[in-house]
């Protein structure tokens, strides 16, 4: 099994390399290569909160897990993570302090406690006293008998002083105590500039330097700063008392989250040893933990927000988001709608056209009734503001919101409460399944019937991500797809039917299958001669029966082309095994999130927009839509959209059985970087 299939989690640390090399990338502008170096950090303690913790588990219950893990033993797995972690980990400091000389060439100075100077010393002080100490939390550990629970993925000053003989405060030489880095206050501090120069210091710097303030009633000879973090098991567990609501047990369980049991450990490589025996011993840290040397700093996500500095030349250029061809966003989005079909591909065109869409039906008297999925909101979002208001306006409001979207449970809960309190009505979605799909329908009285409206897409609702993530969205008044889209709504409120769809793959119920059947049609099209070939984007691809089916399609001879962004437990290019399947990976300035299924279907072309990667989680224990493309100009735009990506020989690296992140380099000197040349093709298409 180990040669026919890539492991996930491996697989996945090779993702989160090519976002490291965009941090190492001097092409990239400097302060965009510090943020990439953040959603590095931000992606690794993600992974552990998950991956790393369900394989610990596995190890916990005694099991093996060969089988489900693609060949290797959950204990070897996690000993493999573990030093491959430790490799990244060491690339990206040594990165980071390329990045910090090119920052000091452009006169950007990143200090440190030792660097400051006297007319940054009152600056300093002022901004420890003002902001800083009342947001400190100090702990003294020595003397305790039971050790803090630290929180997850907070960062923590570990202090040791060594006592002088004269204070009698505690029994013992070395004391210790912990210092939580306050996250309400920005962890870059930006200092006064001096002529040209900018200088900035780190709020765990900022601290170092003021210790002496902090621990004033104490005497000792010496004092020293680490900083530790530990990463726990986000792993929610549901509480069963059927007596609360499902905000409620959503709730208790996302506060016992910051109590799950510790996966990995992080410290500063430089702390001596006394102190990281001390610090492990009291926390309980075992050889199952991941245990990681690491640099002065933890936390490095924070980087995702490092300062602009009013500096927009070491920042991508931004992009003013397009309109699509033919629909305004003056007038009415509806009537255009009734009429033809359109396709949003945001970031090059605006998002605003889904918020424009919900606030015409929010106020338009013949619409009736408007029903939404949601996944994952902004944090100030206009769809929640504008479901409100529409609910203000006497429509009948129904939200399927999903409380257990990872990591985004404590902003959906806020959101249902505010949204059931205006009379908006909630459906938590269906016992053991997560609604991950994303679609609207409105129905809208016209000549005294109902007609339904809709929109579909590869990607959550949300204005924020939609700046920065790849996604299609369909608007589409099409009479059989705006059917089969309420019938999935009216599955989430009697789920014990199970409805049938003739144009929609829905999941749980069909997708796999009618993945199945879709390029078991290639392979019968191969076979008799006519035209075949498969185009797959995915964000990720480990389902270990889907990658079977792509290999007897291989095989038989049908072409295979995956554009993959994050896991890929399929091995390209083996010979006899998948030497038809080619698959590549882009990393760049937006992350590309869509999923396009393609099927050369004998020269008729089928085209999917779908919510679904090839996972097995999305094909059978999730809700999700996979919508068929049926306008001819929208399924040859996502066609050319496709073929623009899969042409990048800037961005794109190849995936192959090494997992050596080798970027696709061509022989043409037409250099093709597919994310600026989408824009430009959306820009061609407004002037036509």
């Amino acid at each position: 099994m180990e040669y026919h299939y890539r492991n996930r989690e491996l697989s996945w640390l090779q993702f989160n390399a090519r976002v490291l090399q965009e941090a190492k990338d001097t092409t990239v502008p400097l302060i965009e290569r510090l943020r990439f170096l953040g959603i590095f950090s931000n992606n690794l303690d993600e992974f552990f909160k998950v991956r790393y913790a369900t394989i610990k588990r596995i190890v916990d219950a005694g099991k093996g897990g060969r089988g489900a893990l693609g060949g290797i033993s959950a204990t070897e797995l996690l000993e493999e993570i573990t030093k491959t972690v430790i490799e990244h980990q060491a690339t990206s400091l040594s990165i980071l302090s390329d990045i910090e000389e090119e920052l000091e060439k452009e006169n950007i100075f990143i200090i440190d406690e030792t660097q400051v100077t006297k007319s940054q010393e009152t600056f300093i002080s002022d901004y420890f006293l003002r902001k800083v100490s009342p947001a400190l939390v100090t702990i003294m550990i020595g003397e305790l008998e039971e050790f803090p629970s630290l929180k997850d993925s907070a960062a923590y000053l570990a202090i040791k002083m060594v006592m002088s003989k004269d204070d009698n405060t505690f029994g013992t030489k070395n004391n210790y105590a912990l210092i939580e880095i306050p996250k309400i206050i920005d962890r870059f501090v930006v200092l006064p500039k001096e002529g040209d120069k900018q200088y900035i210091i780190i709020l765990d710097d900022l601290i170092r330097y003021c210790l002496n303030n902090i621990f004033s009633i104490f005497k000792y000879d010496s004092i020293s700063a680490h900083m530790i973090k530990i990463t726990r098991d986000a792993e929610l567990d549901i509480d069963s008392d059927l007596s609360k609501s499902f905000i409620d047990k959503i709730s208790k369980s996302v506060k016992n989250r910051s109590a799950g049991d510790p996966v990995r450990f992080v410290y500063d490589k430089n702390i001596d040893n006394e102190t990281l025996r001390f610090l492990m011993d009291k926390m309980g840290i075992d050889t199952t933990d991941s245990i990681i040397p690491g640099g002065r700093y933890h936390n490095r996500r924070d980087y995702m927000g490092f300062p602009s500095l009013g500096r927009n030349d070491l920042l991508y250029d931004k992009i003013a988001p397009l309109r699509i061809k033919g629909l305004s966003l003056e007038g009415s989005l509806l009537n255009k709608i009734a009429n033809k079909d359109y396709l949003l591909y945001a970031p090059y065109q605006t998002f605003s056209y889904v918020v424009k869409f919900l606030r015409e039906a929010a106020l338009d008297p013949n619409v009736k009734s408007i029903k939404i999925t949601i996944y994952r909101l902004a944090q100030i979002s206009h769809i929640a503001s504008s479901l409100i208001n529409a609910a203000k306006n006497g429509k009948d409001v129904t939200v399927q919101i999903e409380l257990q979207a990872r990591f985004d449970e404590e902003a959906n809960i806020k959101y249902a409460e505010q949204m059931q309190s205006e009379g908006v009505e909630l459906i938590f979605g269906v016992s053991g399944l997560k609604v991950h799909c994303k679609a609207c329908i409105v129905e809208r009285l016209e000549n005294e019937k109902i007609k339904r409206y809709a929109f579909v897409s590869t990607g959550n609702f949300n204005e924020s991500t939609a700046r920065i993530y790849t996604d299609y969205t369909l608007f589409t008044s099409n009479r059989k797809i705006c059917k089969e889209i309420n019938k999935v709504f009216d599955f989430f409120e009697v789920n014990y039917k199970i409805k049938k769809y003739n144009h929609l793959i829905v999941s749980p119920h069909y997708t796999r299958n009618a993945l199945y059947n879709l390029i078991e049609n290639e392979i019968k099209n191969h076979r008799a001669g006519k035209v075949s070939g498969i185009k797959l984007k995915l964000n990720s691809l480990s389902d270990f029966k889907m990658i079977n089916k792509l290999y007897d399609a291989s095989n038989a001879g049908v072409k295979i082309k995956l554009i993959i962004r994050g896991i890929c437990c399929l091995i390209p290019g083996v010979k006899g095994m998948s030497e038809n399947i080619e698959a590549i990976s882009i990393i760049d300035k937006f992350l590309e999130h869509p999923r396009v299924y393609i099927f050369k279907n004998a020269g008729i072309d089928k085209v999917y927009i779908s919510s679904a990667d090839f996972m097995g989680r999305n094909l059978d224990n999730r809700v999700e839509i996979s919508c068929p493309i049926y306008d001819e100009g929208i399924k040859k735009e996502i066609i050319d959209t496709f073929d623009i990506s899969w042409n990048d020989n800037v961005k794109a690296r190849i995936i192959n059985k090494e997992q050596d992140n080798q970027y696709r380099v061509t022989n043409s000197n037409n250099r093709i970087r597919s994310q600026f040349k989408l824009y430009d093709y959306y820009q061609e298409k407004l002037n036509k």
